[in-house]
Formats: structure tokens, sequence, C-alpha cells
């Protein structure tokens, strides 16, 4: 079914926020681990989510030491690694999704430490071949990612960088140059999880990176409900969910890909 997907990369990118802008509404891009809780439930519960109508995907690489992630995604990552996810199983994986109909963006995000045990070469060729359009690294940063993103530039395949609201001007001057396909923007310090409410002074954040950066805003980091889900139309480009649905995931695909429905139909 490869053959439906028009565009790749940088492209189906721009094309995903495009629709989406078109429709006034922020583009809704989950995450979910490969492996969790098993390897086919969790390629039916992305297939699930592709089929509701969201616009892209975060495919997680599940990984020992995810600094950045919180206890939820933690756990299921670890159950991944138990079920023997790999990283060319996560390669795998997207190669099937493409082959079962889904034509939504996938970017890969993963640790650098896998990727070079890998090769960075072979790591990115391989994805692409596969179906993916790009990676969100979360441990490395802009001003040691000059190899990865020589690669993912001659590729067209987008390579995300983050930012805080901790991160200063010259930090977020750096990101918006590195960054392509958008920037990953932390709603809060800290790891990955759902909060109650969304972070104090979030507005003014997007605003002081709006007024320096021209590239498109994806917010993670706390975002869980669907009233939570609606604030982001008009506020971001896009948002990531990965802890919600992946808390619900160890009840199956079904529960995931309810989910993940609710939160698409909230920003219409």
């Amino acid at each position: 079914m490869t053959e439906t997907i028009l565009q790749s990369g940088l492209a189906a990118l721009d094309a995903m926020f495009e629709r989406a802008q078109a429709q006034n509404r922020a583009a809704f891009l989950p995450y979910f681990p490969i492996g969790y809780p098993t390897y086919d439930e969790s390629i039916k519960a992305i297939v699930g989510m592709a089929e509701a109508g969201v616009d892209g995907f975060e495919i997680g690489i599940p990984f020992s030491d995810p600094l950045a992630d919180g206890p939820v995604n933690q756990a299921a990552t670890q159950i991944a690694l138990e079920n023997g996810t790999t990283v060319r199983l996560c390669i795998q994986a997207v190669r099937e999704l493409r082959e079962r109909g889904v034509t939504q963006p996938m970017l890969l995000m993963g640790y650098l430490n896998p990727m070079l045990a890998y090769g960075l070469e072979a790591f990115v060729v391989d994805a692409k071949a596969a179906g993916a359009d790009g990676f969100i690294v979360p441990d490395l940063p802009p001003e040691e990612g000059e190899m990865l993103s020589a690669i993912c530039q001659r590729e067209g395949l987008a390579l995300v960088f983050f930012l805080a609201p901790t991160s200063n001007s010259s930090r977020i001057e750096l990101v918006g140059k590195r960054a392509t396909g958008f920037i990953y923007v932390v709603a809060l310090t800290g790891i990955t999880g759902e909060r109650a409410s969304m972070a104090v002074g979030l507005a003014d954040f997007i605003a002081r990176l709006r007024a320096q950066t021209n590239q498109r805003l994806v917010l993670g980091f706390g975002i869980g409900t669907p009233e939570q889900a609606r604030m982001m139309n008009g506020l971001v480009d896009g948002f990531i969910v990965g802890s919600a649905l992946v808390r619900v995931g160890k009840q199956g695909a079904e529960a995931v890909i309810n989910l993940a429905a609710s939160l698409r139909e909230a920003l219409d």
C-alpha cells in the first residue's frame, strides 16, 4: 500500500500541518512504543489510531535508560524490551504499518545510543526505506547533532530538537536554526507524564518562541484529556500525547484507540 503515500519526510510533515491549519486546529501526534504491551497490540493500536484520524505519530523505540520519560512510559518500554523489541524490529514495524495502510507521517522517537550501535547512516537509510519521515532524539542536543543532521538533510527527513521553559534566547535561536520539521516544545520542566492542568505561563512561553522563530511548534509533556487537547487549538501547530495513551495501553489496543479518538474529536 506504500504507493498511496504521495509525500514523505519533510514534505509529509508540511502537508500534515497545512491540513490541520486549513481546519483551524492543531495537529495531533500520539506517541506509542513498539512492543507494548505486545508487538501485535502496538501495531493494532497505531493502525486503529490512524483510522481514527490522528495527524501523525511519534513511534517509540524502547531503551533501557529513557531519561526524559516518566514512570508510565519507562515501565512500558521496559516491558517492550523484555518482549524482545529492538531498533531493527521498530524499523520493521514502520514498514508493516505502511503496508497496513498507515499514511500519516511517522517520526521514530528514541535515544542516541541504540542508533549509534545500529550505525547512524544505516539507521537513517533503513528507517527511510521502511517509511519513516524523521526522528525525535531527546538526548541529542543541537550542538552535538551535526552528523545526524547532515544525514537527515541529505535524505529529506525531519530531525526534531527540544525547547523548554528554561531555554534562553540563544538556545531558542540555535534550535530554531537546527530543527527541521518542527520544534518539540516541552510544556514544563521535568519528565513526561499526565498533569491535572496545563503549566502556568504556557501562553507567554509560546509567544516568546513565536517572536524568535518561524518554525512550527509542537507541544508535549502533560497533555492527556480532551479538554487539554482542545486548548491546543490556536496555541500551537501541533501536540503530542504519550503517557495517557500508554497508561491505557495495558488494557489493549482498543482502549488506546478510543482515547485517541476522543482527543482527536475534541479538536473539531
